[in-house]
């Protein structure tokens, strides 16, 4: 309801509370910005932790030796290997708007930053656990129809500090990490490979990167 009797007030009285005024507006407009700062946008640069193994998503310009022989995709547990920033992007034919929030359910694309090559995978076998091979795809950031996952969460919006699935749109698989480790030339290093269903082992968090707002700067967050 509007109130629409009109109030002469004391200049005087005016000064006192308008101080007041300008604080509760700069406060409103700190706790938007603060909870803003919680959630997930499109065009993120991020590092995803697999919460079960405490590895990062990785990928290097180092193919397969077997499968498909495209690029690999590991987890590896430095916090600060630059080869583990991904962007996220829209689908092929449906891009995101730049700093909006990825909804729950929202399908997208993961860019590798180092090679351009999209998170991707197909019917290939992974080369040590014998599930589904996961590989990075692509040239400059296009690739194909196999490139894109749905962002599984509990809320509306997937925030930073959400645990969520990433399940491939292709072949319903969960991007997951079990036990398997690499020999030489990626010694130590995961396999990450696609599972068919979504326990504790498809779990990822966002972790170190660059988060997008609208119409601002990037924020960042820790160390790139």
């Amino acid at each position: 309801m509007l109130w629409r009797r009109c109030v002469r007030v004391p200049s005087a009285a005016l000064a006192s509370v308008l101080p007041l005024v300008l604080l509760w507006s700069a406060w409103s407009g700190a706790e938007a910005r603060d909870s803003d700062l919680n959630l997930v946008t499109c065009g993120s640069l991020v590092k995803l932790l697999n919460t079960r193994h405490n590895v990062r998503l990785h990928s290097h310009d180092v193919k397969y030796g077997s499968g498909s022989g495209q690029q690999s995709v590991t987890g590896v547990d430095a916090a600060d290997d630059a080869n583990s920033f991904w962007q996220i992007r829209g689908k092929p034919d449906k891009p995101c708007t730049r700093g909006a929030p990825i909804k729950c359910g929202q399908q997208v694309r993961f860019t590798h930053m180092k090679t351009g090559r999209n998170l991707h995978s197909h019917h290939f076998t992974s080369p040590l656990s014998n599930n589904q091979e996961v590989s990075a795809f692509g040239e400059r950031g296009e690739g194909d129809d196999l490139d894109v996952w749905t962002v599984q969460c509990d809320s509306d919006v997937w925030e930073r500090d959400d645990s969520v699935r990433l399940k491939h749109v292709g072949t319903d698989v969960f991007l997951a990490v079990t036990g398997e480790t690499y020999g030489h030339p990626i010694r130590g290093q995961r396999e990450v490979h696609g599972m068919n269903n979504g326990g504790a082992h498809s779990l990822w968090k966002t972790m170190e990167g660059v988060f997008i707002q609208p119409s601002t700067e990037p924020l960042r967050h820790d160390e790139l």
